[in-house]
């Protein structure tokens, strides 16, 4: 489902809900003028039941993908929080350490921001990202490796090992939640079918009951239209127009790049023969 954009399956979702509905009340008109048998009690209970399953089906659906939102927009703090505060702790490490891992940690934040402008016209992470990923990590973790063994209070080798670790371990829950937790086609099999049936049923309903065609029908099809391309839109991380933002990160990568310009002024108005 992925391949769908969600505006085709917002007009998919409609015409295809109006096109079940005509149906059904074709269906039931046809028998309501063939047979009296046909009583319109048992098919109400049927199309309530069945729009009942479908009410049950649309609502678990979003309140997966609205779960799954809300802990990629908190990854995405903790995500920021981690590098933070992994950046500071790195004032413990050695000077040239200090500098190297602090410039890892600066091109990662921009390699995570320059994914993030990447996924609003692609679901799916680069290969070539989560590799480089993995590469900043080896290079920063050797860094806190070789600094532990080094003559330094341990305690202060252990906070700066500590949010390394949480920076790793904050990239691989983030990329856990991303394509790879999407909606099976098996739900989205169901919930349509569900949908076609639910709505054939209300039409046969209104059919065999004699009754002229509802003229709701619009207002039927764009309230289930909306909440089907939400729940698609929802379920493409970072590929949506519900985005999660990434407005910590942003931040992030500005305080950074202000305390390295307050650094360098700093440094080069130190009076002349003072270190």
């Amino acid at each position: 489902m992925s391949a769908v954009p969600v505006w085709a399956m917002f007009i998919g979702t409609i015409v295809l809900v109006v096109a079940s509905i005509e149906v059904g009340y074709s269906v039931g008109a046809l028998v309501h003028k063939r047979s009296k048998e046909e009583k319109e009690s048992p098919s109400s209970v049927v199309s309530q039941s069945v729009l009942a399953l479908t009410a049950f089906m649309l609502a678990f659906t979003f309140s997966n993908v609205a779960n799954r939102f809300e802990t990629r927009k908190q990854l995405v703090r903790e995500e920021a929080n981690a590098i933070g505060t992994a950046w500071l702790r790195a004032d413990f490490l050695s000077e040239q350490d200090r500098d190297a891992s602090r410039k890892i940690m600066r091109e990662y934040v921009a390699a995570r921001l320059a994914l993030y402008e990447l996924r609003s016209t692609t679901t799916n992470i680069p290969g070539s990202f989560l590799a480089e990923a993995e590469q900043s990590h080896s290079r920063l973790w050797e860094i806190a490796v070789a600094n532990a063994y080094q003559e330094m209070r341990p305690h202060f080798s252990a906070l700066y090992v500590q949010s390394i670790n949480e920076v790793i371990d904050i990239h691989a829950l983030r990329v856990a939640h991303g394509p790879g937790t999407r909606v099976p086609t098996a739900i989205w099999l169901a919930l349509l079918g569900l949908v076609v049936l639910g709505m054939i049923a209300a039409g046969y309903q209104a059919g065999i009951s004699g009754s002229k065609k509802p003229k709701s029908r619009p207002i039927l099809a764009v309230s289930f239209a909306l909440v089907v391309a939400m729940i698609a839109d929802l379920d493409r991380p970072g590929g949506g127009f519900i985005g999660v933002s990434h407005q910590p990160l942003i931040d992030l990568q500005t305080s950074i790049a202000n305390i390295a310009s307050r650094s360098e002024l700093d440094g080069t108005l130190q009076p002349e023969g003072i270190e």
